[in-house]
């Protein structure tokens, strides 16, 4: 709907929802390529899903980048979005994931989740809200290195060359090749240490 409706409530709502659905259709796509191909869920999650999720905010920053003199927008936008998506996106579930184990699911033991979690049993007979870390701790430490990385670089071209994106080509592509290396690290180092 044009955003001239409900002072564009209504079109920030319906964006919302097709965003969702979108992320939907994307998430259980990755999923069923990663089923087919054999590839695990960990892997899956952090290269076709990650990937698929974070087109439209490449587009998004852009097209921000462009309009706008500072490329403060663009990166306000990238960071805001992955905030979002940690925050918001893990948050939300786990937060109402809790609340259900809290106040309304009941195990008893013996039972299928018992049997799936007996250390947690242990402590709580009749069920907890339980999320298996896993690699977790990997895949943080390395795109939280990989992060610090990526912001000193852009504080580096802003002090030396008064702006985070554009200027001198060759340093520009530079830039990019680095950042895009970062990422290909980040993948490797998840996908290897978080495996074994």
């Amino acid at each position: 709907p044009p955003t001239e409706f409900c002072g564009g409530w209504l079109c920030f709502f319906s964006a919302l929802i097709m965003i969702g659905m979108v992320t939907i259709v994307i998430g259980d796509a990755a999923e069923l390529l990663g089923c087919v191909l054999g590839v695990p869920a960990g892997v899956t999650a952090i290269t076709l899903v990650a990937v698929g999720t974070s087109v439209p905010d490449t587009f998004a920053s852009r097209t921000a980048a462009q309009a706008d003199p500072y490329a403060d927008n663009s990166i306000g936008n990238v960071t805001g979005s992955n905030s979002v998506n940690v925050f918001l996106g893990l948050g939300l579930p786990w937060m109402i994931q809790a609340i259900y184990w809290q106040f309304v699911a009941k195990c008893e033991p013996g039972d299928s989740w018992s049997l799936l979690y007996p250390v947690q049993a242990q402590g709580n007979p009749t069920g907890a809200f339980v999320v298996q870390a896993g690699a977790l701790s990997t895949t943080v430490m390395t795109f939280t290195a990989c992060a610090v990385v990526c912001l000193s670089v852009l504080y580096a071209r802003r002090r030396m060359l008064g702006g985070e994106l554009g200027g001198d080509k060759p340093l520009a592509y530079a830039t990019a090749g680095f950042f895009v290396t970062l990422w290909v690290i980040y993948l490797v180092v998840s996908i290897v240490l978080g495996d074994s």
